[in-house]
């Protein structure tokens, strides 16, 4: 994951030059972004996330300038503060020790 910062803006780099077919599923986040550039004749892809969309297109134009051309919403489902945080690990149970009667 990279970051791109433009002044007080950061915006998270989620998959660099990516397949938009494959990496843009429904396990994302629902604030990030699928945009699309062109370096040397080549289109490429990227998915990333900030605050506010207008963020994401400020780097991205200023950087690529008319090589950019479109963003969209991904198809993430997931809300941004669950998104890729590990679920708490279940705690183990003790386990009780059997008495052995014996028989007498």
């Amino acid at each position: 994951m990279a970051n791109g910062i433009k002044g007080d803006r950061m915006i998270s780099i989620l998959f660099e030059n990516c397949n938009p077919k494959e990496d843009n599923n429904t396990k994302l986040p629902y604030t990030a972004y699928l945009t699309e550039y062109v370096v040397d004749g080549e289109t490429r892809y990227d998915i990333c996330m900030a605050e506010k969309q207008v963020d994401i297109f400020d780097v991205y134009y200023d950087k690529y300038k008319k090589d950019f051309k479109s963003m969209t919403q991904s198809e993430g489902r997931i809300a941004p503060n669950r998104w890729n945080v590990e679920p708490p690990k279940p705690k183990k149970r003790k386990r009780s020790r059997r008495k052995v009667e014996e028989d007498e």
